[in-house]
């Protein structure tokens, strides 16, 4: 068994050092420098690869290891099917004992929870403003680089280089090139 220990900062400027004094009773510490919100977290991939049955991954707060409930749910079961515990240090939360387990998916329940309850309140709020005339959407900010796309299109640019360029997505970068065949 090992204790495995995860720490991330979401900018270089941002220190590591409270997080990895925590975690000194480790055998190992995966860290990196990136934003929560990123999907690419390259020392979280290594750290899930490397964890072995009877493991436990260690982490200061649990917003540190996941960036959203799902993100949560998605590598406590990944965790679980490989027989690794999660402890999470702030919440006194280790998914080793059945308590921890509940707890863990408690805190998930809660936040899906809050995360509907706000989505319903924002529908409620955009069709109240839809009824008073105040609604405009969303402004359609991909469509507004049309021009932008098409030019890099006739460079032969490939579509994903146009969409890291311009900030938007493939999709984006598709939907108006069919736009445009019209």
């Amino acid at each position: 068994m090992a204790l495995v220990g995860y720490a991330r900062v979401s900018t270089v400027g941002q220190s590591l050092d409270t997080q990895l004094r925590a975690l000194a009773e480790c055998n190992h510490v995966f860290q990196e420098k990136v934003s929560g919100a990123s999907d690419d977290r390259p020392q979280l991939a290594r750290l899930l690869d490397h964890v072995k049955a009877g493991d436990v991954v260690v982490v200061t707060k649990l917003d540190r290891l996941a960036r959203n409930t799902r993100h949560l749910l998605d590598i406590s079961e990944s965790l679980q099917r490989k027989q690794v515990a999660l402890r999470i240090l702030n919440l006194g939360i280790d998914t080793a004992t059945p308590t921890g387990k509940l707890m863990l998916t408690m805190i998930g329940a809660i936040a899906t929870f809050e995360r509907e309850l706000m989505l319903e309140r924002q529908a409620e709020g955009i069709e109240l403003a839809k009824q008073r005339g105040v609604y405009k959407g969303r402004k359609p900010t991909a469509m507004a680089k049309g021009g932008e796309v098409l030019a890099l299109v006739k460079r032969g640019l490939p579509r994903a280089e146009i969409a890291r360029q311009t900030g938007i997505s493939i999709s984006s970068v598709q939907r108006i090139l069919r736009a445009t065949d019209k």
